[in-house]
């Protein structure tokens, strides 16, 4: 199914509500809008947020295993605790902690995420709810539906180089970043698209 709007994304929601405790994924290629499209849902479902960011492994184990130059790669997330973190939201009969991301000094902060037992939706974004390989392929058969956000690549692109320059990288450095190992992720998560249950293409 194809949602043009949050608020057609929040309707569907809101009419196949579930007995047990919804866990929907937001997936999507790097500035694709994710992080703020699930905000938006979070706010008007009353649902917890749960980015994939937080997931990031320290930047000092990605020196010693020489991949801090592809930071944001699927081979540089902790994805063992990540599908716990899922797990354990499906199973759980308190609260859930999960880690935040971030972005000034590019770092995950522990149990920054509460999600008390009450909260009967979360909602979790990032890029490789939907990859299946490296440990990933465990995700999708822990969430109810995804969601796949699809955009123009022209925006796409424009978001990225101005986020990394929001975070300290010069204007040279940020679009280096966007089209080396941003568009890289991005490959490999846009052939990921088929396996989500609906688009979201905000116009």
């Amino acid at each position: 199914m194809l949602f043009k709007t949050v608020d057609a994304v929040a309707a569907h929601l809101t009419q196949t509500a579930s007995p047990h405790r919804r866990i929907l994924g937001i997936a999507g290629e790097p500035g694709a809008g994710k992080s703020t499209i699930a905000a938006a849902l979070a706010a008007q479902l009353g649902a917890a947020l749960l980015p994939m960011d937080g997931y990031h492994l320290p930047k000092a184990e990605l020196v010693t295993l020489g991949r801090r130059d592809r930071m944001g790669a699927p081979d540089t997330f902790n994805v063992d605790g990540f599908v716990q973190t899922l797990a354990d939201l499906r199973i759980s009969g308190g609260p859930v902690f999960a880690p935040s991301f971030d972005r000034w000094n590019e770092e995950a902060k522990a149990d920054t995420i509460v999600i008390q037992p009450e909260i009967d939706t979360v909602i979790v974004e990032g890029n490789y709810l939907l990859l299946d390989g490296g440990g990933w392929g465990e995700v999708a058969g822990l969430l109810d539906e995804v969601f796949f956000v699809e955009v123009d690549p022209g925006i796409r692109l424009s978001r990225l180089i101005e986020r990394h320059q929001y975070f300290g990288k010069t204007p040279e450095q940020a679009r280096a970043w966007a089209l080396g190992p941003d568009e890289a992720n991005a490959s490999l998560i846009r052939a990921t698209a088929p396996r989500a249950d609906h688009t979201i293409r905000l116009d």
